[in-house]
């Protein structure tokens, strides 16, 4: 039993020993006794500084480089044609068409944008003009003419239904049904009333230049107008008494 004993404690003091010696072996007699530990900071800061310095002259030469375009494409001044036109009236508003070749037919948004009526300068003449928001393209672009009105559209006090023989918003003229609406009513009573005295104003232009009646036949004809009355007079009768009574009036 004491034999046991003895032989616990000696392994225990083993233990305390073994626990109380060096992880690592101690240096041999070539590993240097002092370590100058501000020259190896020193030396470190030095390589710091080399290393910032190569860096920023990797950053200058890595500059980005300027490359001459292959074909030089000088700037032209683009033409809207509006240039020679008085702009008359301008508002923001929606423009729609009437799809007739659609099975079945309905109304279907042209663009939104401003929808402008020009003058011509030396002509006289007053067109309707509507370009898309961002695109600018064009999505009505029509002349005002005396027999063109502006009705209604299903009762809305801020929309109108027009009908225009040669609009050019496609480049090619094709008659069109328009709709155009405004943000509220007072926008659209604006429109209207210069659309209508647009019309009053390109009337009187065409029947103080004798074309009046030519401008009217050419309107009835595309809009389908063709129906023959016996009990009133020919078209022909008709623009020779206004030109009867314009040269009274100019006497």
């Amino acid at each position: 039993m004491f034999v046991g004993a003895r032989k616990a404690a000696a392994g225990s003091e083993t233990r305390r020993e073994s626990d109380r010696a060096p992880l690592f072996e101690p240096p041999g007699p070539d590993y240097p006794q002092s370590i100058n530990i501000h020259s190896k900071m020193a030396d470190t800061k030095d390589t710091q500084d080399e290393h910032d310095t190569s860096t920023d002259n990797v950053d200058e030469t890595n500059h980005d480089p300027h490359f001459e375009p292959i074909v030089s494409l000088p700037e032209q001044d683009v033409k809207t044609l509006e240039e020679d036109e008085e702009e008359l009236f301008k508002m923001r508003a929606k423009l729609y068409r009437f799809a007739s070749e659609n099975d079945p037919p309905e109304w279907k948004e042209r663009g939104t944008g401003d929808v402008k009526l020009l003058r011509h300068k030396e002509k006289g003449s007053i067109r309707l003009l509507m370009r898309r928001d961002r695109t600018l393209k064009i999505c009505a672009n029509h002349h005002i003419v005396p027999l063109m009105e502006l009705k209604p559209n299903a009762g809305s006090d801020r929309a109108w239904v027009w009908n225009t023989h040669a609009d050019f918003a496609d480049e090619e003229a094709k008659p069109e049904l328009l709709a155009i609406r405004f943000l509220n009513a007072e926008n659209a009573q604006k429109f209207k009333a210069k659309f209508d005295e647009c019309r009053e104003e390109v009337r009187k232009s065409l029947e103080n230049s004798g074309k009046i009646c030519t401008a009217n036949k050419v309107a009835e004809k595309l809009e389908g107008l063709s129906v023959k009355d016996e009990t009133k007079p020919s078209e022909e009768q008709v623009c020779e008494k206004k030109k009867t009574e314009n040269a009274e009036e100019k006497k």
